[in-house]
């Protein structure tokens, strides 16, 4: 008896340290605070599409609404001027598909770009910006709390983020292409660096007669 008990003690100690070898916990995969991985959190699917709907800011000749552009498709994107890399690449990307339009398509379309950065992003200054990158696409600015409630409303987020490297802070954002259709109403919204022909793919889908 004694025998089979040290047998069924020496059966069960190799068991634990064989699960012991074999199991490994899951790392935790959550991104830090400033990591390219959590500045990039904001471009996740929502659980409910944001509600998106009419706004006025500042533009170059003064207050400009989106209801001023009533009839028209709209693309929005939300950055600043100070931005390193994003906002270059999704002008770039935004300049090319408009790039690719009929002068008749082009007539029916308005592309926004919404400085986040109202700080240092005058109107002047982003007028200057834009045009570098297409003369079709309009920058946009105005009040902190204004800008948090509309970027809120088309499901985008901002965050000012400190850093001595990059002129005092640059500004984590959310870097989605929002589509607004002919009625105002939030259609769809594309991916960062959405390349350039499907980007115009979808102004044409939207350009189509129903």
């Amino acid at each position: 008896m004694r025998q089979l008990l040290i047998a069924l003690n020496l059966l069960l100690l190799a068991a634990i340290v064989g699960v012991g070898f074999f199991w490994q916990p899951e790392p935790d995969r959550t991104p830090m605070p400033g990591t390219q991985a959590a500045r990039m959190v904001a471009d996740v699917a929502l659980a409910a599409p944001p509600a998106g709907g009419d706004f006025s800011l500042d533009g170059p000749k003064g207050p400009i609404a989106l209801r001023d552009f009533a009839g028209k498709l709209v693309l929005l994107q939300f950055g600043y001027t100070y931005c390193p890399d994003i906002c270059p690449t999704s002008l770039t990307i935004l300049a090319q598909a408009l790039g690719t339009l009929t002068p008749a398509e082009l007539a029916r379309v308005q592309a926004l770009f919404v400085s986040v950065d109202p700080e240092r992003d005058t109107v002047a200054r982003l007028a200057e910006y834009t045009a570098f990158f297409h003369p079709g696409i309009l920058g946009l600015t105005g009040s902190p709390d204004r800008l948090a409630e509309i970027a809120g409303r088309y499901g985008a987020v901002f965050s000012r983020q400190d850093d001595a490297s990059a002129g005092g802070y640059v500004i984590d954002h959310t870097a989605l292409t929002y589509l607004i259709d002919a009625q105002g109403r939030l259609v769809a919204s594309l991916p960062h660096a959405t390349p350039a022909g499907q980007l115009a793919a979808e102004i044409r889908k939207y350009l189509s007669p129903n």
